[in-house]
């Protein structure tokens, strides 16, 4: 199937729809404009599936179980409920791909594992017997929003707890897992949807993720997460810079409660305003709001090495500057308005200030290259 002969209103069938890679497949297909989903899950009419297998263009059968009380409820839901879903295509005489979920535990000798080596037998099998192309991918741990904690992934889990003040359980933190993200996951599947999915050649029918793959200890894992949730009183930024902390924390922030997305910061205050530290990070520097009573000027000091950048996004204001170096003391002014966002850089060597020319409170937003340090300030008095 090309890419390009995928069309919008292409009847896809979608089994566990309402589990945590069905629920993000879900919206992906429909944020891509996707029109025409047959959503199954185990609380459906089971009539339903007959009508969706012969109408579907595409089959996503994610649907599977991976935590019974009885395990032989392994048997049922992994190969009982796929050998159903093949006999409806084959009994609809629908040739279309079929897209499977399975595990890397496939290849362990347990309950779980013969059960999905059962269903991917299955597949395969009926690949063969109608000629319909099928797409098995073995998942490793996934992580990601809307995954249900305290249940099968230890992130969901560890996120859940940690967000709400609750403890977790680390039995072995140099325990190692491979995870995957969830967003990379359904652009895979997307990519197969297109005609686009990574075959694994030495093993036929199966395929491959067209993303990272992370190896992370549990140690690591819950250390990080304390971190994001420890963040709120450091300022600190989580690295960025790195795609695994970038996703965990995207993961962390969905599992925060309801009522605990907001967080005070500590504001400094006078009678000239305040100033209140934002953000701050080692490498990125320190994000702070400014606000100065009309008349107050501030700063009236320079940097050796410490660079600021000023945003006004409120009032009207004059930032003055005076290199240290000038025999003549040339004064420099720079007029800024909240109506005209407008970004004046502070550079070293210069003494500098700014005053509120205006008559309501004058809103700063400042960034400086280094979090302040009190014991290197790296800040001189000097009157401009």
């Amino acid at each position: 199937m090309a890419n390009n002969a995928v069309s919008k209103d292409l009847p896809i069938l979608i089994t566990g729809a309402a589990g945590f890679v069905g629920k993000n497949l879900t919206a992906a297909l429909k944020s891509a404009g996707y029109t025409d989903l047959m959503l199954f899950d185990l609380d459906a009419p089971a009539d339903n599936l007959a009508a969706y297998a012969a109408r579907a263009r595409f089959v996503f059968h994610l649907a599977g179980v991976n935590r019974p009380k009885d395990p032989g409820e392994f048997y049922t839901g992994n190969r009982g409920f796929t050998e159903h879903l093949l006999h409806l295509l084959e009994d609809a005489g629908n040739c279309a791909p079929v897209l499977v979920t399975s595990s890397i535990q496939a290849e362990l000798d347990n309950d779980y594992g013969r059960s999905k080596r059962e269903a991917e037998a299955l597949v395969f099998a009926h690949e063969k017997a109608t000629g319909a192309p099928v797409l098995v991918y073995r998942m490793p741990g996934l992580f990601g929003k809307w995954c249900r904690p305290n249940y099968n992934s230890v992130v969901a889990t560890f996120c859940h707890n940690i967000a709400r003040g609750l403890p977790i359980q680390v039995r072995d933190p140099a325990c190692e897992l491979p995870l995957v993200y969830i967003d990379d996951v359904v652009d895979s599947f997307l990519a197969a949807l297109e005609g686009r999915a990574a075959r694994d050649c030495s093993v036929p029918g199966f395929c491959h993720l067209m993303c990272e793959s992370y190896t992370v200890s549990l140690g690591r894992l819950a250390g990080l997460i304390e971190s994001f949730r420890d963040s709120r009183g450091s300022l600190a930024v989580p690295d960025m810079g790195d795609p695994f902390t970038k996703k965990l924390y995207a993961t962390y922030l969905s599992y925060l409660p309801e009522d605990g997305f907001a967080y005070p910061l500590e504001m400094h205050t006078d009678a000239r305003g305040s100033f209140t530290e934002f953000l701050r990070s080692p490498d990125r520097g320190q994000v702070s709001v400014n606000v100065a009573k009309p008349g107050i000027v501030k700063g009236n000091h320079w940097h050796n090495t410490k660079n600021e950048k000023f945003l006004v996004v409120k009032g009207r204001a004059v930032i003055r500057f005076r290199r240290m170096d000038d025999p003549a003391g040339q004064v420099v002014e720079y007029h800024v308005s909240g109506d005209r966002l407008e970004v004046v850089d502070i550079p070293t060597g210069y003494t500098h200030s700014i005053e509120n020319e205006g008559e309501d409170d004058l809103v700063t937003v400042m960034w400086a290259s280094e979090p302040f340090d009190p014991e290197r300030p790296d800040t001189i008095y000097e009157k401009v």
